[in-house]
């Protein structure tokens, strides 16, 4: 134990005197073929969809780091019919040139999208990052979040199509400017009032920032590039507590959230990860450890992210985390997470252990064929419906320096072995399309029962790639609340999934809880733990439906 103790602190961080973490590993050997044929294509509709507007984030020629971050996107109902509508975040340039607002698209029943931005109040144009979307003042309606480099917007939905800045009024505004990044409502006091965690990338001061490769930390690979996140400061990160009254107070400091990590932090993640009733948070840190706070149950929390696993990699190495995503990918019962990292790395595929903490199996998962790619979103979700969740990956490099600066999107199908396959080539042109990509998310658009895929692209128009799945297997879906962890029993196996308002990378995924039941037509067990702890469960129920559980009513 100690020779291997001692391998782990002399090996040297191959970073290359850039900015950003990498570890120059190899792409590992494409393993044996199942044998079986994936079932599900992926066909972009986007354009005759009515998605034509590109969101623009950066120039081509970027000067600063925050030109390559990209935006989130996503799919939330926000006037209740029935059918996820289409939330983007938008980004601008340096030097006047312009920008993209924000876009709300309102699905006309699947067939088509149409953009009520204007009238819905959203057209605010600036360096958008990510989006957060829940109830946060109980009326029954999708609210959004919006992060920003510059200064956070919190809007509230007024149910008749419109929303209302009401950051101020909320106590969200915070002072002066700061780099908001991933954020996420959660219930972390158990009171039934979504709080809000944000996190803070870095403190990007244009006037104090190096020009590119002016120094050790704005180079890639010799070439000049921009600089950071290393040698840029760092931020701390925020958490509110929803006062009940449509206001927030800011308990950064006295719950431990504001302590100084010394973390880029970016993609965020809140679950109940130790199993204990309370809901902790996780956040994938660009170039610097990961964070995992947990949760005491007192109103504290307390970073334990080298003690869980999920701090670093197996080698004790840091990481330049990206986007984060959860689900019980093997069937065990446990929670798992995957998390995105930047080029010349391998993603992690941490498998729950229980209250012991987590354990990387991301190459034993057949995880490790890509790592020229840098990886941002990543979603699990069942888009076969064979009761396993898939693992989708956006990618698109940060350097357009680079040969392979658009790259296709990767998707590994789950073989309910604890392995996966790579389908990427025989996923149709949606999935193998080369593009620049940054935030993404999962949802049944069309409600034909599988799971379709919105993506943004750096300075063009999303994809909204539709799912036509072969398969027959039939599904489930939950509509609940944000926090909710929500379990299923059919066919004999058990499926455990966890609603949250941000996951990936700065997206919203459709909230509707999505079970692919295979040839099960019938739901024995329904079973929701709410946000507060409260628990319900219904029985026997049938297949192929979106169910509504309202908190009380079994």
């Amino acid at each position: 134990m100690r020779k291997a103790l001692l391998l782990v602190l002399v090996l040297p961080r191959l970073d290359f005197g850039q900015g950003m973490v990498s570890r120059g590993v190899p792409a590992l050997p494409k393993p044996k073929a199942s044998g079986r044929q994936f079932p599900a294509t992926f066909t972009d509709v986007a354009a005759v969809s009515g998605l034509r507007a590109a969101v623009v984030s950066g120039s081509a020629h970027r000067k600063y780091i925050i030109e390559a971050m990209g935006t989130g996107v996503a799919f939330a109902d926000f006037d209740d019919d029935g059918w996820t509508d289409v939330f983007l975040v938008g980004g601008t340039r340096f030097g006047g040139a312009a920008g993209s607002t924000n876009r709300l698209y309102r699905n006309e029943r699947g067939a088509r999208f149409v953009d009520v931005t204007a009238k819905a109040g959203l057209t605010r144009e600036g360096w958008g990052q990510s989006v957060a979307a829940a109830d946060y003042d109980g009326d029954g309606l999708v609210d959004l979040f919006v992060t920003y480099w510059g200064r956070n917007v919190l809007y509230r939905n007024n149910g008749n199509g419109t929303f209302t800045d009401v950051t101020a009024k909320a106590g969200l505004a915070g002072e002066g400017d700061r780099w908001g990044s991933g954020a996420s409502f959660l219930d972390y006091d158990r009171d039934g009032d979504l709080d809000l965690f944000v996190a803070n990338y870095l403190v990007l001061d244009l006037k104090r920032t190096p020009a590119p490769g002016s120094g050790e930390h704005c180079k890639w690979l010799g070439l000049p590039v921009f600089c950071g996140p290393r040698g840029l400061p760092f931020a701390s990160n925020l958490l509110y507590r929803n006062n009940g009254d449509g206001t927030f107070t800011d308990v950064s400091a006295a719950s431990g959230i504001g302590a100084p990590q010394k973390t880029y932090a970016l993609g965020v993640l809140a679950a109940d990860l130790d199993e204990d009733g309370w809901t902790d948070l996780y956040i994938a840190s660009d170039s610097t450890r990961s964070l995992y706070y947990r949760n005491n149950g007192d109103g504290t929390f307390a970073e334990r992210g080298a003690y869980t696993g999920l701090a670093y990699d197996d080698n004790g190495m840091e990481q330049a985390g990206m986007g984060v995503a959860i689900a019980d990918y093997d069937g065990d019962g446990r929670l798992d997470i995957a998390k995105t990292n930047f080029a010349d790395d391998y993603p992690n595929l941490y498998r729950g252990l229980g209250k012991t903490g987590y354990t990387d199996r991301a190459l034993y998962a057949g995880l490790g064929l890509y790592p020229q790619f840098v990886l941002w979103s990543a979603i699990f979700a069942d888009f076969d419906n064979d009761g396993w969740p898939d693992l989708f990956l956006s990618a698109g490099h940060i350097f357009e320096q680079v040969a392979r600066y658009r790259n296709p999107r990767l998707l590994y199908w789950n073989l309910g072995n604890g392995k996966f396959e790579d389908v990427s080539q025989r996923a149709g042109a949606g999935i193998a399309a080369e593009h620049s990509s940054r935030g993404a998310a999962a949802g049944d658009f069309d409600n034909d029962g599988d799971l379709d895929l919105l993506v943004m692209n750096m300075n063009e128009p999303p994809s909204l790639l539709r799912n036509d799945n072969r398969s027959g297997h039939h599904w489930f879906q939950v509509k609940s609340g944000v926090g909710a962890r929500v379990t299923v029993e059919a066919g004999g196996r058990r499926q455990t999934q966890v609603v949250l308002s941000q996951s990936g990378y700065y997206s919203v995924n459709d909230q509707r809880a999505h079970f692919g039941l295979g040839t099960a037509v019938v739901v024995d067990v329904l079973e929701v733990t709410w946000a507060d702890g409260r628990r319900d469960t219904w029985r026997d129920l049938k297949a192929d439906r979106v169910f509504t559980a309202l908190k009380g009513q079994r």
